[in-house]
């Protein structure tokens, strides 16, 4: 789970801005949507609203690309990223730093790097006391001495420590990529290694970090074929009034699949499958699921033979006489499947960050949806963290004071998040209307216009 998230100097965030997952103390209301861990008490859910252009799809874009360099490199069009509306913008580090719990353990993660020269700066993880304001460090790094340091109480066995420093010599002198990474990329250590913190905070950015865009290509779809996967689907979906009254799984040829996708992208996908079946064990059944912006499909086979290919074809009405495809679904219905993942999963610890989730949604399908969020994976540990604009949610009988957090730009154009929190509001507070009334800030400023000056100036 997310504790708490931290990012400088990147697209407009200027100074540190942080989102955290830590209750407030005075919050009553909607005790449930907390998780317990000893003395640490998280958050399911945070909301992060704000007008046009105020930096809140930026947020996402910090943590998106963050998990991008952990679990690849720094990529080409970093060059480009830091605040680029203030002059000390191309000077200034840009960091971003997680606080995360990872098998009944708090790290705290990060780095700071040079984002025009693409360059990494320095690299730290740490274990956190829960409960205490103490942290032990579990390793530094810093690439203009080409120091990389162990914390004190990281003790290795003879083979390991052998291990540790030939991977560091190795690493000398990389400045574009993060030296967690290198720790995962086929290292191997002996059993109960100290060093296996390196894996468990990797798998956490590369797992449990979910990052979901408005025009994401795809959408994994696999949990269709888990046990009861389609059942649950379509008691979920009935919940929605979409008109749907029965999904369904069908088989379809490679050449009616051919006629609804782009052959450079059928090329990829099957290239994606055949790499999955090399890598998959020997008469081992390999299967990939896949969601385009308007179909759905899933592919399944062993090496050597032809591969099955399915779709999702759906009844409307008690009686429905021809069935339909994903396509001819409005945009609000496919929406839905794009988020369903999240409600029937039965991953656990998950943490959804979604940019604009009410997209193509009714107002209380939105509504529900996070309802049903709460409902369906209490046990779960999963957290969603999403931007909208859509202010009916600002309910507090559906969210936390602490859960709704604000972004907005100042004149120099600078973002800055803050919780609705720190306004102290009464409980029966009707939020969406202050919000609306500017109370909180965060939204449009609108000027006044006529085109009546327009005709006395010509």
């Amino acid at each position: 789970m997310l504790v708490r998230f931290s990012v400088e100097n990147f697209k407009s965030f200027f100074d540190r801005q942080e989102l955290n997952m830590i209750p407030a103390k005075k919050v009553k209301l909607n005790k449930e949507h907390t998780v317990q861990f000893g003395k640490v008490s998280l958050l399911r859910a945070a909301t992060i609203y704000g007008a046009n252009a105020s930096g809140k799809s930026n947020l996402i874009e910090a943590m998106k690309f963050a998990k991008y360099v952990i679990t690849n490199k720094v990529p080409l069009q970093a060059s480009k990223m830091y605040c680029r509306v203030v002059p000390e913008g191309m000077s200034k580090q840009s960091t971003f730093e997680f606080e995360i719990l990872k098998n009944n353990k708090f790290y705290a993660y990060g780095f700071s790097m040079s984002l025009v020269e693409r360059k990494i700066i320095s690299e730290w993880l740490y274990e956190l006391v829960p409960g205490k304001d103490i942290q032990h460090m579990l390793f530094e790094r810093e690439t203009e001495i080409n120091r990389i340091e162990l914390g004190s109480r990281v003790t290795l066995d003879d083979i390991d420590l052998m291990k540790f420093k030939t991977y560091t010599l190795d690493f000398e002198d990389n400045t574009s990529e993060l030296f967690l990474n290198e720790m995962n990329r086929n290292k191997r250590f002996t059993r109960g290694s100290s060093l296996e913190f390196f894996k468990d905070v990797f798998e956490w950015f590369d797992d449990d970090l979910v990052t979901i865009f408005p025009e994401q290509p795809f959408t994994n779809f696999e949990y269709f074929y888990g046990d009861d996967g389609i059942q649950r689907i379509n008691k979920i979906i009935d919940l929605f009034d979409t008109g749907i009254s029965k999904v369904k799984i069908e088989e379809i040829s490679v050449s009616e699949m051919q006629s609804k996708l782009p052959n450079k992208l059928l090329e990829q996908i099957f290239a994606d499958f055949k790499e999955k079946l090399e890598n998959s064990e020997k008469n081992k059944r390999a299967m990939m699921s896949l969601r385009t912006r308007n179909a759905f499909y899933n592919i399944e086979g062993v090496a050597g033979e032809e591969p099955v290919i399915t779709t999702m074809k759906l009844e409307h009405g008690e009686k429905s006489f021809s069935d339909f495809e994903f396509d001819e679904e409005s945009d609000g219905t496919r929406r839905l499947f794009d988020l369903l993942d999240l409600l029937i999963s039965n991953e656990k610890n998950k943490v959804y960050v979604i940019d604009e989730l009410e997209r193509s949604l009714h107002p209380k399908l939105t509504y529900k949806f996070i309802e049903l969020f709460f409902e369906v994976l209490k046990e779960n540990h999963t957290q969603l963290i999403f931007t909208t604009h859509e202010s009916t949610i600002m309910d507090q009988n559906l969210l936390r004071r602490d859960e709704i957090w604000f972004v907005e730009r100042n004149r120099n154009n600078i973002s800055h998040l803050y919780s609705l929190d720190r306004f102290k509001e009464r409980y029966d507070k009707k939020l969406s209307k202050a919000y609306l009334d500017g109370r909180y800030g965060a939204i449009p400023v609108l000027k006044s216009y006529t085109f009546a000056e327009e005709r006395e100036d010509v």
